[in-house]
């Protein structure tokens, strides 16, 4: 339960129709299988003690009270177990029978939750038998001295994890129009479980991954959905166990209808818990609702829900292939509309044979295309200097042959010396200086040529260079609109190869693939003795696969180091060891912290997923913030 993460499964045990000693029997030991499993919670289906399709049998004395005999029974099995554990059963309160459900954990029953929406309608008839959920919440003798709470506004709060809180509803109440996990989430419920008994009907598989996935999205929550299945009767209904687990609008686990009865996941609650934080149209109010407080173990629950170690990047390949395409759309449509605004007769663009220079220029050239103007209005620059080595050079120059664009060559060398001699800089002093200077250099030429052809100059700098400030101020920095700011690294290698698997040329598609098998170097310090690229980034700021994992979960759900130091052990498994996660990811909060000041004067540019860095948009961060919260953390990560 550390860092957010609970395991939590829901199961269908086989029953018997209205024989509530053999169902407590199979109910206890689906407990113990998933005590040893580590489940924190477990979630049984709709009056999974005695059956749901029992019938006038509800009526009947005996079976009420065999009911509580088995809840006893159960409450005294679950003593010593660390799980909050949801039974379905028939209850009698002051003349009425109720449907409902049964929290239990450690040996007590911390509450019974009636069902709110009772359905009378097809085949279902239950107000033949059972009464909704009185308003309120009140007590409820158990037996001998104990008692518990009786009503629906119930949270079972974990009291060693903050963001544990668990809200009940039993199957109709999922599909009202007005479910009562409205009112739970909005007091605070981040789990809702949910105890059914939904028979199977063609396309009902589908409706209800799609119900549940709605209410766990608008909700900002996880649903637990157990279902009835194996023994109930068959009469006039069959029920398959179709268990459902979702977070936040996404399906994590499933039990296949007529399968095994039973899904498992982990949820991450830390996770949603900063979902609501960040939108402003979640409205907390608490009112009315009682909260039940229970202890947990608190332990490092297993992470067995997937991570992927490029969040940025779809793992599907047709999923990836859409997203890339909207990315390009998206950019070019915003070039295109800035373009256009600014009566600006060329674009103009700094051409190294990187890829995000690259990119840059796939998207002038969609832009264009968009506004019906011919390619020869992008203007491309290559401004070769001490480093740039023949092959970037080459392929600036194919990659705009084959666009049908503008190529032009400015050798920046001289000017950059009468520069150094200005500012009595060596040439033989490779230090920041001798880089900068190069790049200021650049921006200048491309500055004063797009004034000089009442053009407009297009920034290549990416989402992940911005976050490192792994770009020189006022230089490469520096642009009229950053048409990839808000693409990071890893995904800007997939646009690109995506436009080199749907090229309109042998040439343009072999001019791409070598790209992106160029170092990535901004070519700031002179080539090795054979002309090979001599400044690679990723041995100097770090893989840019791990910044921009870190990156993702700083700025989308605002994770301190410890956490997100665990899922990339999970999600780098075998890739890389755990020193060299923690090195990086101390260098990521360094560079992120003290490069602030950049990023608070960027150029327009446009959004394409869910986070960017625009001082305008999602990242409002002072320039001079101080760094030492997340640093603790960090220490305390490196002392173990």
């Amino acid at each position: 339960m550390k860092y957010g993460f609970v395991k939590v499964a829901a199961a269908s045990p086989q029953l018997k129709v209205a024989d509530v000693k053999f169902n407590t029997l199979k109910i206890e030991e689906e407990i113990a299988r998933q005590a040893e499993n580590g489940t924190e919670i477990l979630v049984f289906p709709e009056l999974s003690l005695c059956g749901y399709t029992c019938g006038a049998l509800f009526l009947q004395p005996l079976l009420i009270d065999a009911c509580m005999t088995g809840l006893r029974e159960l409450a005294a099995f679950t003593k010593g177990i660390s799980m909050l554990i949801f039974i379905g059963l028939l209850v009698a309160y002051i003349g009425k029978l109720y449907n409902c459900a049964a929290a239990l954990c450690g040996g007590k029953v911390l509450g019974i939750v009636p069902k709110t929406h009772i359905p009378n309608y097809g085949e279902f008839y239950e107000k033949r038998y059972f009464s909704p959920a009185p308003k309120g919440n009140a007590s409820y003798p158990l037996w001998a001295e104990e008692t518990t709470i009786f009503g629906t506004d119930q949270l079972f709060a974990d009291i060693n994890l903050s963001e544990t809180k668990v809200a009940c509803e039993i199957c109709e109440d999922l599909w009202a129009g007005i479910p009562p996990s409205v009112r739970h989430t909005a007091a605070g419920a981040t789990i809702v479980v949910n105890l059914s008994a939904s028979d199977e009907t063609v396309g009902k598989v589908e409706y209800r991954k799609t119900l549940l996935g709605a209410h766990s999205g608008k909700n900002v929550c996880a649903y637990v959905y157990a279902d009835a299945g194996m023994g109930e009767s068959t009469t006039d209904m069959v029920f398959a166990a179709h268990d459902l687990i979702c977070e936040n609008g996404a399906l994590l686990a499933e039990a296949k209808p007529f399968g095994t009865g039973r899904a498992e996941a982990v949820l991450d609650l830390g996770r949603m818990q900063c979902e609501r934080r960040r939108s402003t149209t979640f409205c907390p109010n608490a009112a009315g609702h009682t909260t039940v407080p229970f202890s947990m173990l608190l332990h490092e629950t297993a992470l067995t829900r997937p991570v992927s170690p490029t969040p940025f990047v779809p793992s599907d390949a047709a999923a990836r292939a859409e997203r890339c395409e909207l990315i390009l759309e998206i950019q070019a449509d915003g070039l295109a509309k800035r373009l256009e605004h600014a009566h600006a007769r060329t674009a103009v663009l700094g051409i190294s044979g990187g890829l995000d220079s690259c990119l840059a220029l796939l998207v002038a050239v969609r832009a264009m295309k968009r506004l019906q103007r011919p390619m020869h209005d992008i203007l491309a620059v290559t401004m070769p200097c001490f480093g740039t080595t023949k092959r970037t050079r080459s392929n600036a120059e194919i990659l705009c042959q084959e666009l049908g664009v503008q190529f032009t060559e400015i050798s920046i060398t001289n000017t950059v010396r009468s520069h150094f001699a200005d500012i009595g800089q060596s040439e033989s002093v490779l230090d920041v200086t001798f880089e900068n200077g190069q790049a200021r250099v650049r921006t200048l030429e491309l500055m004063d040529l797009a004034n000089r052809t009442g053009g407009l100059v297009v920034g290549t700098g990416d989402l992940s260079e911005l976050a490192l400030g792994w770009a020189t101020y006022n230089g490469d920095h520096m642009s009229m609109y950053g048409v990839n700011a808000g693409v990071p690294k890893t995904l800007v290698r997939h646009i690109v190869r995506y436009e080199a698997d749907t090229a309109q040329s042998l040439a343009l598609r072999r001019v791409l693939l070598d790209i992106l098998d160029t170092p990535v170097s901004p070519e700031l310090l002179p080539a090795t003795e054979t002309g090979e690229i001599a400044q690679q980034t990723e041995s100097l700021v770090g893989p840019y696969e791990l910044h921009d994992f870190y990156l993702y979960y700083v700025l989308r759900f605002g994770f301190g180091p410890e956490k997100i130091y665990r899922l990339a052990q999970t999600a780098f498994a075998g890739k890389y060891p755990a020193e060299t996660l923690l090195h990086w990811l101390k260098n990521f909060y360094r560079r992120f912290f003290i490069q602030q000041f950049k990023r608070s004067c960027l150029p327009d540019g446009p959004k394409v997923g869910s986070v960017t860095l625009s001082p305008r948009g999602d990242w409002r961060m002072p320039s001079d913030a101080c760094a030492a919260v997340w640093q603790a953390e960090l220490d305390r990560l490196e002392a173990r």
